[in-house]
């Protein structure tokens, strides 16, 4: 299957910017499961691109002018290879994805509930606690923000895939089992899902498998892998920080297309 795919963000400011820097991963990389034809990411200002700790390609730019607004775009075109059943296997050591973080601390009632339905550390009691997640708390658009915990999704027992993903890490490491987080993008002819997407995976026999607790995807044949980490932070696609400004409004398009 090979995708198009564009993504644009849009910046706007109540008055004038100035001295931003942006911190951008948004750049797909070539591995079994997907080939990266053409990617291209616009960004006003003098940039340099590196590698993070996860092995992330990202570019750090800088706008040392004043502005009113600002776009970033990406785009590019992506062949999936659906063959290869799971994800991209990952050089670190998959320990480091124990690692406690802020946005993926567990409380009790969470333990309790993936005692409930892993007993055993298995790919099939996985997939029951990540139906029973999806059940427990469904699908719900602006019900929290970037800034909501896996503890805190938990309690308001809905969100989006961030939460889904963040909350089945949580409960993964409490059972003693390695997660990560995954942003890329989602291919669906029919879907109320944003095309930007993220999902979470596991570590179990030397592999890592794909769980989609939103779609109740279990093999991403129909996902693109831009950056991995241990939550949304570690993979943000923008980040930054400036002078002045004022109110900042921000808006994202995401398409993804057959072609």
């Amino acid at each position: 299957m090979r995708l198009m795919i564009n993504h644009q963000t849009h910046f706007q400011y109540s008055e004038a910017a100035c001295n931003s820097i942006q911190y951008i991963k948004m750049m797909p990389v070539s591995n079994a499961h997907q080939k990266v034809h053409h990617w291209n990411i616009s960004v006003p200002g003098d940039w340099q691109q590196q590698m993070d700790v996860f092995n992330n390609p990202w570019l750090t730019a800088v706008q040392r002018y004043s502005y009113s607004q600002m776009t970033i775009m990406a785009q590019g075109v992506i062949e999936l290879n659906p063959a290869t059943g799971q994800g991209p296997q990952c050089s670190l050591n998959p320990f480091i994805f124990l690692q406690p973080t802020a946005m993926t601390q567990s409380n009790a009632e969470m333990r309790c509930f993936a005692h409930r339905y892993v007993r055993e550390n298995t790919v099939d009691q996985l997939k029951q606690l990540a139906q029973a997640l999806l059940q427990y708390m469904p699908y719900k658009v602006q019900a929290t923000s970037v800034c909501t915990s896996a503890i805190e999704a938990f309690q308001r027992r809905e969100g989006v895939c961030q939460d889904h993903s963040h909350v089945f890490i949580a409960m993964c490491k409490a059972l003693g089992i390695p997660a990560r987080y995954v942003s890329g993008y989602l291919f669906a002819d029919n879907s109320t899902h944003l095309a930007s997407h993220a999902w979470a995976e596991a570590y179990l026999n030397d592999t890592w498998y794909c769980f989609d607790i939103s779609n109740q995807i279990f093999s991403p044949q129909v996902h693109v892998y831009v950056a991995m980490g241990r939550d949304y932070w570690d993979v943000a696609p923008i980040r930054g920080v400036r002078e002045k400004g004022g109110i900042e409004t921000m808006q994202s398009i995401v398409q993804v297309l057959t072609c």
